[in-house]
């Protein structure tokens, strides 16, 4: 292993380009939330109101809306049927804030309809804990202790499986908001250039989510690049 592995060494960069990436969305998806917050809805209806429309305009009665603190903290969990809106969106009649209760419903529509990526996300959910919880102990361990290339070769494919999660989010993330527009739309709770404005909202919020997969194969990348195919003779 190089003397510089383990102080400073140029695969740095790979972690620094991701955190600028993941810095950059955070800060896009904060002020276009932020200026569409400020414009109310022609339709005076909160996030809350028109999350209701939306789950009922598409047959499904079994999900409750619930207020939860926080900052853009809103999801939908599909374990226990409910969908939580944060502070900002919950009563606010904003456009921004129905954007972000549909695209949310979206999710609770894909969970009706047993969108496959939503399915495969979720049972790639305990698999990627463990992962992350056990992927840097067995490669410091194999590099330390062991000597083992084998436990860190092992600790990198359990590390991988944070990339597999990222890259099926994209997928259910982008359908979410599609279907957040088409029902917005549908259901008269945006009108004209309301709901291209509530596009911008969830565009912005989707590249949170294309920059954390970019940071997470990064991520990968230099661990292969430090730590892939050492082999002690």
């Amino acid at each position: 292993m190089p003397f510089y592995s383990y102080y400073f060494d140029p695969t740095y960069i790979l972690v620094f380009i991701g955190v600028i990436l993941s810095l950059a969305a955070s800060a896009r998806v904060k002020s276009t939330f932020g200026k569409y917050s400020r414009v109310r809805s022609a339709s005076g209806l909160s996030g809350a109101e028109a999350a209701e429309r939306i789950l009922h305009r598409n047959g499904i009665f079994d999900v409750k809306i619930e207020h939860v603190q926080g900052q853009l903290t809103d999801h939908y969990d599909p374990r226990k049927k409910v969908l939580r809106l944060s502070d900002s969106v919950y009563g606010s009649n904003s456009i921004a804030a129905i954007g972000v209760a549909a695209h949310e419903c979206g999710h609770a529509i894909q969970d009706q309809r047993s969108y496959t990526p939503l399915k495969i996300r979720s049972a790639l959910v305990p698999v990627v804990n463990f992962g992350s919880t056990i992927s840097w102990p067995l490669i410091l361990i194999g590099l330390l202790l062991t000597g083992s290339q084998t436990l860190i070769d092992i600790g990198i494919i359990l590390f991988s499986t944070a990339v597999v999660f990222q890259l099926v989010t994209l997928p259910v993330e982008f359908n979410a908001s599609r279907r957040a527009i088409e029902n917005l739309g549908g259901a008269g709770i945006l009108y004209g250039d309301e709901i291209n404005h509530s596009k911008k909202v969830l565009t912005a919020a989707a590249l949170t989510y294309v920059a954390a997969a970019a940071a997470t194969i990064l991520q990968l990348l230099r661990l292969i690049i430090l730590f892939g195919g050492r082999r002690r003779d």
